[in-house]
């Protein structure tokens, strides 16, 4: 039971990453994600088979400390943004800032629950999402194409080296998904344990070390 829930909370929270998106290019400018359908929270207009269901039930049956998958990405024109110069970086942090507000609010929760009377059913739900939701958005700030980081990053570097910036991503974007399998591959054996080390950190200030 407790790992069909860490499913569907992984499943709800990439979605949750990838609705913000629609909705930050919306707000500054870009009505694309809007006029598509997207800007909701029902998760079928934005199901990918692979992303939001095979690799992210495969993470969470297995048994892994990898908690990652995506949505079907959400439609926008930077061209009708209206911050020429930061828009894009906006858009690209808007579903990490999203993740992470999450994980401070549950795991506010989580912190002070039980003062309020919170079973400790609750409380466990409320730290799943938090430590989901803050490994999603600590993952996707990792500024490796294509991952929100490196969008963000290279949207706020000046022209020149964007340009060279843009020309790897569009590289590595060749390759497909098999980009990504690669990178996750090189994570998982060199950069997995620091980085949980990170999350539990913050995971342990934003709970109070449940």
């Amino acid at each position: 039971m407790a790992t069909i829930l860490a499913f569907v909370i992984l499943i709800l929270s990439i979605i949750a990453h990838e609705v913000a998106h629609g909705y930050a290019a919306d707000s500054l400018g870009d009505p694309t994600a809007r006029l598509a359908g997207r800007l909701t929270l029902n998760p079928l207009p934005h199901i990918d088979p692979v992303g939001s269901v095979i690799i992210p039930a495969l993470l969470v049956f297995t048994g892994s400390t990898i908690f990652f998958g995506w949505a079907k990405p959400v439609p926008y024109n930077p061209y009708n943004l209206k911050n020429h110069r930061w828009g894009e970086a906006l858009v690209a942090v808007a579903g990490s800032t999203t993740n992470i507000l999450l994980a401070i609010i549950f795991g506010i929760i989580v912190r002070f629950g039980s003062a309020f009377g919170l079973d400790a059913t609750t409380l466990s739900l409320a730290a799943t999402i938090t430590f989901v939701n803050l490994f999603l958005g600590l993952f996707n700030l990792i500024p490796f194409p294509p991952l929100d980081g490196f969008t963000a990053l290279r949207a706020a570097l000046p022209w020149n080296i964007s340009s060279g910036l843009r020309h790897f991503e569009q590289k590595v974007r060749t390759m497909g998904v098999l980009s990504l399998f690669l990178f996750l591959f090189v994570f998982s054996f060199i950069f997995v344990q620091p980085f949980l080390m990170l999350v539990t950190w913050i995971f342990s200030l934003l709970t109070g070390g449940i």
